[in-house]
């Protein structure tokens, strides 16, 4: 959805895709390479190439866990139109367990296993060294979808939220796009780009891929790769992880497996149940809650 509103003329997404500037509660507990704004001046500047007429969009997708983004947007822009896009909680997880160890936040690759630290990360043990967001591994809070959209229903008028259901996103593309152009105020009609983005992938190897990060050079980069000698071996890896390094670090994911999905979707069928009460649809039946024994 970034990048098809990024292609509206009418609409300006900042190259950042993610400054997360109003979760304030989820900040980094260190610099990342490309930091994000930790003042309203940076955040900003961040929409400075905007035209003259062009809404403005931010794509955070923090902003719906964290408990002080809804006011913290509300107290800057109190005319902001929300979105919200909800997946059944169960695949929502495997798909973002997936994308934090590709992401190296995670460094435990079970799924179930993860959600079962969750209890020592909360005491802030076991977090990973590289994990530069702790808060991003409590995996069950991140599905409290109820929770989440009251807190902009306390800050925001209704006719200023739209929640869409991700199933309803992937059947039709089109048609939800276009009901979120007409939403925000403007055309229509105008040709979207579509693509895939951000495929759900595995990661072949921690340390592999832990080495290409380090290869990145920067403030990153390992003491022993220090001189031109070591700088040409470097430069010619990263050409290397540059040309096939998607096929050498990543292969498509695995299929989850049926009773690690079978005991989450018992374990958040109540959530599944009072969203669909709140959004007044029958979700237990289209995410299948309905068939658990």
């Amino acid at each position: 959805m970034y990048q098809m509103l990024g292609s509206h003329p009418q609409i300006y997404m900042p190259a950042f895709k993610e400054p997360t500037y109003f979760a304030a509660d989820l900040r980094p507990r260190r610099k990342q390479r490309i930091p994000e704004p930790e003042t309203l001046q940076d955040y900003l500047q961040l929409f400075a190439p905007a035209a003259a007429g062009q809404l403005l969009g931010d794509a955070s997708s923090l902003y719906l866990y964290s408990h002080e983004a809804a006011g913290a947007i509300a107290g800057v822009a109190p005319q902001a139109k929300i979105i919200a896009i909800l997946r059944e909680p169960a695949s929502f997880l495997w798909s973002l367990h997936l994308q934090l160890v590709q992401n190296r936040l995670e460094d435990q690759r079970d799924l179930g296993r993860a959600l079962a630290l969750e209890p020592e990360r909360r005491r802030g043990r076991r977090i990973p060294r590289s994990c530069y967001r702790p808060q991003a591994l409590l995996y069950s809070e991140r599905v409290r979808y109820t929770e989440q959209l009251r807190r902009y229903d306390e800050q925001f008028a209704s006719e200023q939220m739209r929640v869409l259901i991700y199933d309803d996103f992937r059947a039709d593309n089109d048609g939800t796009m276009r009901s979120v152009l007409r939403f925000l105020g403007v055309d229509e009609h105008v040709p979207l780009v579509t693509s895939e983005a951000n495929p759900s992938v595995a990661v072949r190897s921690l340390r592999l891929d832990a080495l290409r990060h380090r290869l990145g050079g920067g403030a990153n980069a390992p003491p022993s790769m220090e001189g031109r000698g070591s700088q040409r071996v470097r430069a010619r890896a990263r050409r290397l992880l540059g040309r096939s390094g998607r096929r050498i670090l990543y292969r498509s994911p695995p299929t989850p497996p049926e009773a690690l999905m079978q005991e989450l979707r018992r374990r958040f069928l109540p959530e599944v149940v009072e969203l669909g009460e709140y959004l007044d649809r029958d979700l237990v039946t289209l995410w299948g809650y309905d068939g658990l024994e």
